[in-house]
């Protein structure tokens, strides 16, 4: 077995190049592998040498440890300090609540997480359960599992290749690659050896595991079984590479480090002061400092952020577009680049008959896809297909010479049989011409099918006159030599005039389409039954047909929208080179610029490819390897990627990305469960809807942080002005967690419903490597931290100095603060915008139930006994309440001011909030 160890071991691996190499005498030689199969015995040998042909479960983590991982965020950290700083102060019910916030947060991370691992689970379950070998001579059925290196495998058509397999005998052996290679149409395949550079999509004599037969027959012998196998290197793939954290929760973590480390220095630094420089006890100054803490934890941001992430989540459900991992939302909003398969993305991946040339005429076929819709048009102007007898004649052939079938399923049409005869299929009833009308007036009475080394089909009919045909379909070369007449625009036949159909051909072919030649012979065979010597010649040309894998209509406008907002979109697609520069042109990606091919990315080095790919839009012929070293070298500059795809090829480029996206409806298990968004109707347009919800969130996210952090700053800086000033506490730690806890949170919820702002897609996306706390937002925090402060300080002050108790001014304090909250809580609706107009005041109804929610509060906390109690709260007199009112207002007033001079400074016109 010696050279079959060395061919074996070339066989394994991401470097297994070498099969497709062999002619199939050599691949039998390396796999000593005869006519009549394996043995029994001799396959159980290499059964427990290679292992069973299956995908290994990659090793996981027990859910114990999966869970415990949840807990390792810094938001959850800070949650949990500030339920032990409520339980120190035995606030028992307070610690509940952020208890119970951190564990539901973790259990939603616990629950993502398992989910996402299904991924794997998807790849395996591609496997075929059976397969149809040849042991001993005889045919059998096995589980493919069984499978061994040398095992002669069957195919027939609808099997799922159950391994990758060196073909040795074919027979009108049409495989459906998409899923694996991005190839549109399925590939015809041979038992040629190929070079062993040619790419993966091209290498005619192997059939891959995971891939389905769409027609004929075959043979092959498997070379690779399990985790060797192309499919099983995308699993290995999947399993090695790791999600990255998204651009929210980095800048989320850097703001909790340094919240954690700016709130523990000021507190370390106020304990020191007030003992060493104020002379009060440490036990005193020790409930200073947890009151100091307490008012500076943003308590209800992992509540806030996770609330407004959910009500994304939900929008965009509404939208088609489900959301499988939730900072993903978000995620969307900073995309800089968007890399999309093209195949069933971009496109439709229905190939469409788009351009039927005849002798003198060109005509454009309007309508995509498989739906009947559509017209025939001739230098713009539509026409009727009956008065141009060429066209007739072409659209009669296409559904004649034709073995597919046509569906309606569910108000989709589906092909039955080959996608590019049901593209003949729907060409003819655009004409009319059906396959109801062809089996009636048109019976079939025999057939050549269609075998890659003929090039071409031909089928015998006899019209409704009784009169005998014969129509011919294929590669317009092989058809050509058939006729030495074509059909001109009267629909007589003259002689053949090559040189124009080749020019013709050739224009078409520069667009990306696909051609197929129509011919026809009013003539019986000559021997009764049609054979290959009716082929010879006497045929009429009737027509070229262009066909095309057509770009999604919405695609064309959702590109736009990107180009429009700053997002770079690039194609990435393992379909041929013309192809996609054809539909990227009409897409409007890489326009003027050159298209990269997978081989090219191949001798990269990483400085190169980073180079390339941010200069080049267009990538094909690639592999699963290309798409994810283009992907990370998008990252290495700093882009935040958005992938987007629906095969199993596709399924480590949307792990990798920022944020991957599967097609819903057409795309594989495997891509649906590595991504992190899946679009449930294929619409690529539901992507620029996505980034545009994402962007909001966004927005919503900065406006609840810059209407939380004041409220924060301004209660701690109430606190260590009466430490440095050697003042009664304004502000109990008890008080200061109801201001966090209950009226904060309440309001702030508010602000994760507003609507997008106006001209959110006209801006570019924000940079990837933007921090949260921008020198705008700590000179805001600060400024509305001061007046908050100034507010409840001075009332209390003033209060005080005025003979009112401590327990009064502190419930003024308090009620100052809130209040404060309320009026900066419609400021915070735009970040820039005024807010005194209609729209302001009322575009966002959550906002004006949000303060009806939180008046009440206020009133139960100081009229109440039962919290006058707790908090030691006390009643306010109607002059009391107008001096809180002032110090809303001031707030407000200011703040708005401030928005105006920066408006002013920057340019920024007026918008509306909202």
């Amino acid at each position: 077995m010696s050279r079959y160890t060395h061919r074996r071991s070339n066989a394994v691996g991401p470097q297994s190049t070498s099969w497709h190499t062999l002619t199939r005498a050599e691949a039998g030689q390396a796999l000593q592998a005869g006519t009549e199969g394996l043995s029994d015995a001799e396959a159980e040998r290499r059964r427990a040498r290679y292992g069973s042909n299956r995908l290994a479960p990659p090793k996981r983590r027990g859910p114990l440890r999966r869970l415990l991982r949840q807990f390792h965020n810094i938001l959850l950290y800070v949650m949990l300090a500030a339920a032990a700083i409520t339980a120190f102060l035995g606030h028992w019910i307070d610690t509940a609540v952020l208890l119970a916030a951190v564990v539901i947060n973790a259990i939603v991370g616990f629950i993502q997480e398992g989910k996402a691992e299904a991924a794997l689970d998807a790849i395996r379950a591609m496997l075929s359960p059976h397969a149809t070998v040849i042991r001993d001579g005889r045919h059998r059925e096995i589980d493919a599992a069984d499978l061994v290196p040398g095992d002669r495998v069957v195919l027939a058509s609808g099997d799922r290749v159950p391994a990758d397999l060196r073909l040795v005998s074919v027979k009108e052996l049409r495989i459906e690659e998409a899923a694996l290679t991005g190839e549109s149409l399925p590939v015809e395949k041979c038992t040629d050896a190929v070079d062993a550079d040619t790419p993966l999509g091209d290498r005619c004599g192997m059939a891959y595991s995971g891939t389905v037969v769409v027609y004929g027959q075959g043979t092959g012998l498997v070379v690779a079984t399990g985790g060797t196998t192309e499919l099983g290197r995308i699993n290995q793939m999947l399993a090695s590479i790791r999600t990255l954290s998204t651009p929210l929760l980095r800048q989320l973590d850097r703001f909790g480090r340094v919240l954690a480390l700016a709130i523990l220095a000021m507190s370390a630094a106020t304990f020191v002061v007030g003992v060493l420089s104020r002379g009060h006890s440490a036990a005193e100054m020790f409930t200073m400092v947890v009151a100091l803490a307490a008012s500076a934890i943003p308590e209800g941001l992992p509540a806030i952020m996770t609330v407004t992430l959910a009500l994304g989540v939900q929008r965009m459900a509404r939208r088609k577009a489900i959301i499988r991992r939730l900072p993903a939302v978000e995620t969307l909003g900073s995309v800089t680049v968007i890399c999309s398969d093209k195949t069933g993305t971009l496109t439709r991946n229905e190939m469409t008959a788009q351009r039927v040339i005849c002798a003198g005429h060109v005509f454009e076929v309007g309508g995509v896809g498989y739906g009947p819709g559509g017209d025939f048009c001739l230098d713009g102007h539509i026409v009727d297909v009956d008065r141009y007898p060429a066209l007739s004649m072409a659209t009669r052939a296409a559904v004649l010479c034709n073995d597919a079938r046509l569906r309606e399923d569910e108000g989709l049409w589906r092909v039955e049989g080959d996608p590019t005869e049901g593209a003949l299929l729907v060409l003819g009833g655009k004409a009319g011409f059906t396959r109801r009308v062809a089996d009636s007036a048109w019976p079939r009475l025999d057939a050549i099918p269609f075998e890659s080394q003929h090039r071409f089909m031909a089928t015998h009919h006899h019209d409704s006159e009784g009169e005998s045909w014969i129509f011919v379909k294929g590669a317009p070369e092989r058809i050509m030599d058939m006729c030495d007449l074509q059909m001109n625009a009267e629909g007589e036949n003259v002689p053949l005039d090559p040189d124009s159909w080749y020019r013709m051909g050739a224009a078409t072919a520069a667009q990306g389409m696909r051609l197929l030649a129509l011919a026809c012979k009013r003539a019986a065979p000559a021997h009764g039954r049609l054979d290959f010597a009716d082929m010879g010649a006497g045929y009429t040309l009737l027509a070229f047909v262009g066909l095309v894998d057509p770009p999604r209509d919405e695609a064309v406008r959702a590109v736009h929208e990107c180009h429009r907002a700053g997002i770079q979109v690039k194609m990435i697609t393992g379909d041929h080179v013309e192809t996609a520069r054809a539909i990227g042109a009409q897409l409007a990606i890489g326009v003027g610029k050159p298209a990269v091919t997978g081989t090219e990315v191949a001798t990269m080095d990483d400085a190169d490819l980073r180079r390339t790919v941010m200069e080049v839009d267009v990538f094909a012929r690639a592999s699963p390897e290309h798409k994810l070293r283009l992907v990370q070298a998008l990252q290495h500059d700093g882009q935040v990627v958005a992938m987007t795809g629906d095969g199993v090829n596709d399924a480590p480029a949307l792990k990798r990305a920022d944020v991957g996206v599967a097609m819903g409806m057409k795309g594989t298990e495997a891509a649906k469960e590595a991504a992190d968004m899946v679009l449930a109707d294929d619409n690529f347009a539901t992507i620029a809807t996505a980034v545009r919800e994402g962007r909001a969130v966004y927005d919503n996210l900065k406006k609840f942080i810059l209407f939380m952090l004041p409220t924060n700053g301004g209660e701690a800086l109430v606190v260590i002005a009466a430490i440095l000033f050697e003042l009664a506490l304004p502000l109990t730690p008890a008080q200061v967690l109801w201001i966090n806890m209950v009226t904060s949170s309440t309001l702030g919820l508010a602000l994760a419903f507003e609507p997008a702002e106006r001209g959110i897609m006209e801006r570019p996306p924000r940079p990837p490597g933007e921090v949260l706390l921008s020198g705008f937002f700590v000179w805001r925090v600060l400024m509305v931290s001061v007046l908050m402060m100034t507010g409840a300080l001075g009332l209390f002050l003033w209060e005080t100095h005025h003979g009112t108790s401590i327990e009064t001014a502190r419930t003024m304090a308090v009620n100052a603060v809130v209040v404060a909250e309320m009026f900066y809580l419609v400021n915070s609706r735009s970040i820039f915008g005024p807010v005194i107009n209609r729209e302001g005041l009322t575009g966002n109804p959550y906002v004006l139930l949000a303060i009806a929610a939180c008046i009440p509060l206020q009133l139960v906390y100081t009229y109440t006994p039962f919290m006058q109690a707790i908090f030691g709260s006390t009643d306010l007199s109607g002059l009391e309440w107008l001096k809180v009112l002032g110090a809303g207002l001031l707030v407000f007033s200011v703040a708005e001011l401030e928005k105006a001079v920066i408006r002013r400074m920057r340019g920024i016109p007026h918008p509306s909030a909202g």
